[in-house]
């Protein structure tokens, strides 16, 4: 059966149940000879007369009951099915795919995501931890989370997060070994914990002071993959980490880490949320922006 022949089946129901051609017309909303076309081409198509037209009445004949008899139950279940998704259009259900790095579902969305499920409790939502740029439409997801300069020109973006800054810091245990760079080329003396991106590439750490614009390629013995593990080493001594501050306010605060190089570290926008298109939005995705992004 092809498409063509469902849309067939479903005029044919329509006029049984009406025994007029146009009385199914105007329930479907076609014109009378658009019903008698379909009628015609599936009778033709299956090689079957499906109904038995006289000048005042139409019946289905034995053959034409017998495929309505079978047919009925998948058309009921197909009517309830578009009846469900009208009766959600504008109610937040279904899943909901997101994808996001792994700072961002630890730091932006982990404390939250328990409000927002137990205010949506329709909306299944599933997080992807991926640090390289995805093809959200190609992969399935409804959105992602990124920086600004890794988002597409023809993505809608959405203020995620207010401003971050970098914390270059160390350990107190650490600096009792090491002194206190004072300038970020200082840092060629210095075991610094390096990050690899899923591209294959080492992050040059970036500086800027007074419009003054700095990349460091730093060096030291280890590599990560992600900034959970780097705080943990930083944590226990293993050299200088280049972290995210909304990661580590409290191991400041508590006197854990010691920050340095503070005036090379200028504040920058925090990641956006991109999806394609605002045209028929689902309300889940919605209902996600509006409870996650930052006003203003």
């Amino acid at each position: 059966m092809n498409r063509t022949q469902l849309s067939q089946l479903a005029v044919l129901a329509s006029v049984a149940a009406h025994r007029s051609f146009r009385a199914a017309a105007r329930e479907l909303a076609i014109a009378p000879s658009a019903v008698s076309h379909a009628i015609s081409s599936l009778e033709e198509s299956l090689g079957v007369r499906l109904l038995a037209r006289t000048t005042r009445s139409v019946a289905p004949t034995e053959e034409g009951r017998r495929l309505l008899d079978r047919l009925r139950p998948a058309l009921d279940e197909i009517g309830i099915a578009v009846d469900a998704a009208i009766e959600t259009r504008d109610r937040p259900a279904g899943n909901l795919r997101i994808t996001a790095p792994r700072f961002a579902s630890d730091v932006l969305l982990g404390p939250r995501l328990g409000d927002f499920l137990n205010l949506y409790p329709d909306i299944t939502l599933e997080i992807a931890n991926e640090d390289g740029f995805i093809d959200i439409v190609e992969q399935g997801f409804d959105a992602g989370i990124r920086f600004e300069e890794s988002l597409e020109a023809d993505m809608i973006a959405v203020r995620f997060s207010s401003d971050l800054r970098t914390v270059i810091a160390g350990s107190p245990e650490y600096f009792q070994r090491y002194p206190r760079p004072l300038h970020p080329r200082d840092l060629a003396q210095h075991r610094c914990i390096k990050r690899r991106f899923t591209n294959g590439t080492i992050y040059r750490w970036e500086f800027e002071k007074d419009g003054r614009e700095l990349v460091v390629a730093i060096d030291g013995p280890l590599i990560v993959s992600e900034d959970r593990l780097s705080l943990l080493a930083t944590l226990n001594g293993a050299g200088l980490g280049y972290l995210f501050d909304i990661r580590v306010m409290n191991e400041l605060a508590e006197g854990k880490l010691i920050r340095v190089l503070e005036d090379w570290c200028p504040p920058y926008p925090g990641p956006f949320l991109y999806y394609p298109s605002r045209r028929q939005m689902r309300p889940a995705l919605r209902a996600f922006i509006d409870f996650f992004k930052v006003s203003g």
